[in-house]
């Protein structure tokens, strides 16, 4: 009796082994660029990346690859580092820093510039319309955004933007793809505050 509760034991045990053995493991990703020469945050002025608003069938962590004409497939063993909300707040956060030398102070205006320093702030808002990820084929990013200066309710651009990245298949190349087309994204917002920071109109860019 005890050599058979044993064997049921031990090939149970077996079987936990093979099937751990057997699972793929979960690979993490994320949409922050590496890390690269540092601008000074010499800019007069401030940003405030709003948090970005995403549809809901991708607002998660899972990836989500589109196959064939409609079809979306979560995948679980590929992951974000961070729901793909934060993921895209922080990612437009560094690149728009990087390309205009501001801080991002969102959450943290005050301790960053207290009243009577003169910094003004330009509050980024972004709705994210579609968020594609097609393996082997395109990353694709269609959104809405405005730029305002915080405590003036005009708004100072309301545009729209659709980037679309040629990827190579892989997980790797098309999160690499969506890297490309968030940085290409900021750039449109950087060049539109400028313009309208320097008086000479913020015209949105094409589509």
């Amino acid at each position: 009796m005890i050599r058979q509760a044993f064997s049921v034991a031990l090939a149970a045990a077996l079987a936990l082994a093979l099937g751990a053995c057997g699972t793929t493991p979960t690979r993490f990703y994320t949409l922050v660029p590496p890390p690269a020469t540092q601008v000074p945050a010499t800019a007069p002025f401030q940003i405030e990346v709003q948090p970005v608003d995403l549809p809901p069938q991708v607002a998660s962590q899972q990836m989500v690859v589109r196959t064939g004409t409609g079809e979306l497939v979560p995948v679980d063993t590929r992951r974000w580092q961070a729901p793909l909300g934060d993921e895209m707040r922080e990612a437009l956060s560094t690149e728009l820093g990087r390309r205009l030398g501001a801080h991002d102070v969102y959450g943290l205006a005050n301790a960053i510039a207290p009243k009577g320093q003169g910094l003004e702030t330009w509050r980024i808002t972004v709705k994210v319309q579609r968020f594609e990820s097609a393996l082997g084929a395109y990353a694709r990013i269609d959104a809405l955004w405005t730029l305002r200066r915080a405590g003036d309710n005009t708004i100072a651009a309301a545009c729209g933007s659709s980037v679309s990245e040629t990827v190579q298949p892989g997980y790797e190349a098309l999160v690499e793809g969506h890297q490309r087309a968030v940085a290409d994204l900021a750039d449109r917002i950087a060049a539109v505050l400028e313009a309208a920071r320097n008086g000479g109109g913020a015209v949105c860019p094409s589509a």
